[in-house]
């Protein structure tokens, strides 16, 4: 399938423009340009957001002293990384570990490009989802170059841990994702957004495996962005900051702003594939999307600061023990739901 930004009822010649060799790839980076940027404002956002909601839970008051209610503080705290010094290594491998933060943060944003919002996408693919999972997966490639690169045996134990655990969480992840695929009978993210019109959501029906490949796809989601309680490959405690133990200024921060995107882009494709997207309640639409993402976000939140982490040996005894068969058994539910003709 062509990749279009509006689908075939609200073309772009409503808006009075007629085409060119030009203004078709204009169209697409403006709108790939303002997705980016909105992603970005969100998670500047969000930060701050998650420091007050952490506060709240302990009783303190989190950022006030920068901006009106501490809203700037994220924007110091950028500016502050962005004056510290740069420091490499003298035994690093310089191209690797330079290369490492914004890969990460490519990879992350790259997964953009097939979300649809409503009836807006900036690349409508027949295999859009494999592309977003594909994408996700390779995340581990930066990790595991950062942590050979920077020639320390702290940061090489953290990308040996955050390996295995991507590894080992991907493939219940992505045999949860096949729930919505053989329900809908499409790989295509817009395909899968409009078998659940009028509140056919696959975290809700049918009943069973969808709703519980949602909550397996949303717990794999936050091992693979090392959220708490699966953020084992930085645990301080024996690793001093995993990947980023060598890393200083921006390019520290490149880790944790992709650690933010990961997961509000996870919680949006949750949200497109198990929660139906732009279904809503009253009138469909790209906010409804936006508002379950970022309703997810914030339960990601909740779980961050409700839980402790678990021991390396728990946290792949988990996945191999329990995630995987229980992914396995849900793919073959919904194959059977389908096969016996039950429907929608």
């Amino acid at each position: 399938m062509a990749p279009e930004i509006l689908n075939a009822t609200v073309p772009l010649v409503s808006f009075g423009f007629s085409f060119s060799w030009w203004l078709e790839p204009a169209m697409y980076l403006a709108f790939g340009f303002l997705v980016l940027n909105v992603a970005l404002i969100i998670v500047t956002w969000a930060i701050w957001y998650e420091r007050k909601f952490a506060g709240a839970m302990q009783n303190r008051p989190g950022p006030t002293e920068v901006g009106p209610f501490g809203l700037l503080q994220t924007v110091a705290d950028v500016l502050k990384m962005l004056q510290k010094e740069d420091i490499v290594p003298a035994n690093a491998d310089k191209p690797l570990f330079n290369l490492a933060p914004p890969l990460t943060v490519i990879l992350v944003l790259g997964i953009l490009a097939v979300i649809p919002f409503g009836t807006v996408v900036v690349a409508d693919l027949d295999i859009g989802l494999v592309y977003a999972l594909a994408m996700g997966s390779l995340l581990v490639v930066p990790v595991w170059m950062a942590g050979w690169a920077s020639n320390n045996k702290y940061a090489l134990l953290g990308a040996m841990r955050a390996a295995a655990q991507a590894i080992s969480y991907e493939i219940p992840l992505l045999l949860c994702a096949m729930v919505p695929v053989i329900l809908a009978g499409s790989f295509n993210m817009g395909d899968i957004q409009k078998s659940q019109a009028e509140w056919h959501w696959f975290a809700l029906w049918p009943p069973g495996p969808g709703f519980f490949a949602f909550l397996l796809f949303f717990l794999c989601s936050l091992a693979e962005a090392n959220r708490i309680p699966f953020d084992i490959p930085e645990a301080e405690s024996e690793l001093v900051a995993g990947i980023t133990t060598e890393y200083t200024g921006m390019k520290f921060g490149l880790f944790y702003l992709a650690e933010y995107l990961h997961t509000l882009i996870a919680s949006a494709l949750a949200a497109v594939i198990f929660l139906g997207g732009s279904d809503g309640p009253i009138e469909s639409g790209w906010w409804w999307t936006m508002a379950k993402t970022l309703l997810l976000f914030a339960g990601i939140f909740w779980v961050r600061w409700s839980i402790l982490r678990y021991r390396q040996d728990q946290l792949l005894r988990i996945c191999w023990v329990w995630f995987l068969p229980i992914s396995l058994a849900l793919v073959a539910t919904a194959a059977l739901w389908v096969g016996l003709g039950w429907g929608l």
